[in-house]
């Protein structure tokens, strides 16, 4: 009888409410749940790897795709497809990308609770801390289709999470290997090394351990994330005569349009929308979503919550270092995501502000003292959610 007392139905839970979701709102939308996806760039990129190709057999107009030599290359990085290729072997171009999205946000919501419940979070705390900061945000429209973009951006936010919660168990062979494998889904993820690098430093030199013994646990981590650098570096030289290349820079927009991917006559129209613009529009009347982004501190609740956090340790001078590189590494990496001509193209909220939520996951677990959600924090949370799931039926990405 104690034992079965004693027995966590939270992640079940966690997975009826996550999947209870995700059918209503494709139920709103008209929308497949589990099959392929329209913009299928990594599907295909996997069955020209299997014809021994390493661009695609031939042009596909809709899709985002690199044009070298005259050749068709997908121009995001690889990671994607090695997840894929397996899956083509089983629906050939029908991948499950739709369903895929789907289980990468379970496992980082799961992997998130495992890792608060490790920390001294009770099971609701916990579970509604896991839950909201999955769904409360501009990454609830994106766990609906399995899109090129949204496939790359909902796994580097697994494999993301799954490497911060393994360096919490103390097992950073994994925890490296699987930020690695994040990099070669959204390159601007390799700021994470900074936090993750540091926060091992730091406690195992603060609970006194030897510099040896801090070091040498790190090395086949190091090893296996320097191989997969390697790897992603030698497939773009092959490619592109660039080891940095993953094929942005050939897209037709960039390479004899005109634009320009990256540059700092960005930051001023992106800072404008994506960190003070609304998310509604009244006109005549009615009031409309706005299609293309809004305020990442609306969009993404989970990283005004840390700023909150952060003034708060300020004021109670319980700021430590390590918490202080969670945030200024999030700052930065904003920063270089708000130079991009897009910040994500069409969308609801702030799509590339989903890359930075682990950072607030972050923060949260090495704030030790904090063993709940205050009540204000899951109103805030919840009017988010209820606001996202207005919007994923009014803007249709």
């Amino acid at each position: 009888m104690n034992a079965q007392k004693k027995r966590d139905f939270t992640p079940l839970i966690l997975l009826i409410a996550l999947a209870a979701t995700w059918a209503a709102l494709h139920a709103l939308l008209g929308t497949d749940f589990f099959g392929p996806a329209f913009y299928n760039t990594y599907t295909r990129q996997a069955l020209a790897w299997r014809q021994g190709l390493l661009h695609l057999p031939e042009d596909v107009p809709y899709l985002e795709l690199a044009v070298y030599w005259d050749e068709y290359y997908v121009s995001f990085p690889p990671v994607p497809s090695v997840v894929l290729l397996p899956l083509t072997f089983l629906f050939g171009m029908d991948t499950p990308d739709h369903l895929l999205v789907k289980l990468y946000a379970l496992g980082a919501c799961l992997l998130m609770y495992r890792a608060l419940k490790r920390a001294g979070y009770s099971r609701l705390s916990g579970g509604l801390v896991s839950f909201l900061f999955c769904m409360a945000s501009s990454m609830l429209p994106m766990t609906l289709d399995g899109a090129v973009w949204y496939h790359a951006q909902m796994l580097a936010f697994f494999l993301t999470v799954a490497a911060i919660c393994l360096l919490a168990d103390d097992r950073p062979t994994p925890a490296l290997l699987l930020y690695a494998l994040s990099v070669g889904c959204r390159p601007f993820n390799a700021l994470y090394a900074l936090p993750l690098f540091f926060t091992w430093w730091i406690l195992h030199r603060r609970a006194q351990v030897t510099l040896k013994d801090t070091i040498r646990p790190l090395i086949p981590g190091v090893a296996l994330g320097l191989l997969v650098a390697f790897e992603l570096g030698l497939y773009n030289y092959v490619r592109f005569g660039n080891p940095l290349e993953f094929g942005h820079n050939y897209l037709p927009e960039f390479s004899f349009q005109g634009g320009t991917q990256f540059s700092l006559s960005h930051l001023g129209a992106n800072a404008s929308t994506f960190l003070l613009g609304w998310p509604i529009d009244i006109r005549e009347g009615e009031v409309q979503f706005k299609s293309f982004g809004y305020s990442m501190l609306m969009a993404c609740p989970p990283l005004t919550l840390m700023l909150i956090w952060f003034v708060k340790d300020l004021i109670t001078r319980r700021l430590r270092l390590e918490k202080a590189v969670v945030l200024i590494t999030c700052v930065i990496h904003a920063f270089l995501l708000l130079l991009h001509r897009t910040f994500g193209g069409y969308q609801l909220g702030a799509r590339y502000a989903v890359d930075l939520i682990p950072y607030a996951f972050f923060y949260l677990l090495l704030t030790p003292e904090k063993k709940k959600i205050h009540w204000a924090e899951c109103l805030f949370l919840l009017v988010v959610f209820a606001m996202t799931c207005w919007g994923v039926t009014q803007v249709h990405i």
